[in-house]
């Protein structure tokens, strides 16, 4: 008969053991590739470019939104001009807010909310609101070309170095 080595039996059992877990460096190189991923995940996405897009498309479709509302205006007026108790459109960029500074225009008489449920506002433009038809600022210009009659709104504030500007 042959005898059993126990030391044999123990080393046996002994790599059985390890085989069954992961190891501490296994681990460390497991998380080091994920945070390696998910880094260049977040430099191929960069969320504050992908965000900044997004309030630049806000901003178009708020142009469009108010330069449609101008151009009902228009269509609703008899001699095809912009129907306004604030006067004509201005020649000279102005800002599109309430007060009556020298720099603005109050257009929400003429457009809320025959035209528009609200006036809509640049997303992040300093000091852009809507709290009511007295107290706005879109955050937005508007202009009239005295020759051509064409409207054009943009949005100053765009970001990545945008130019937002709808001519009609």
């Amino acid at each position: 008969m042959r005898k059993r080595h126990a030391t044999g039996d123990m080393r046996q059992e002994m790599q059985n053991h390890s085989r069954r877990g992961l190891t501490i460096i296994e681990i460390v190189i497991a998380i080091a590739l994920l945070a390696i991923i998910t880094t260049v995940g977040l430099v191929i996405a960069n969320p504050g470019k992908q965000l900044a897009k997004s309030r630049n498309t806000q901003r178009e479709l708020h142009l469009q939104a108010i330069l449609s509302a101008i151009r009902q205006n228009i269509a609703d007026t008899s001699g095809g001009a912009f129907g306004c108790a604030t006067g004509a459109l201005p020649t000279s960029t102005k800002k599109m807010a309430s007060g009556g500074g020298a720099g603005t225009y109050d257009i929400v008489p003429c457009l809320v909310p025959t035209y528009l449920p609200t006036m809509p506002f640049d997303p992040s433009a300093s000091g852009a609101h809507y709290a009511g038809n007295s107290d706005y600022d879109s955050g937005y210009n508007v202009v009239r070309n005295a020759s051509t009659t064409q409207v054009t709104v943009s949005a100053p504030s765009a970001e990545l170095g945008a130019t937002i500007s709808i001519t009609r």
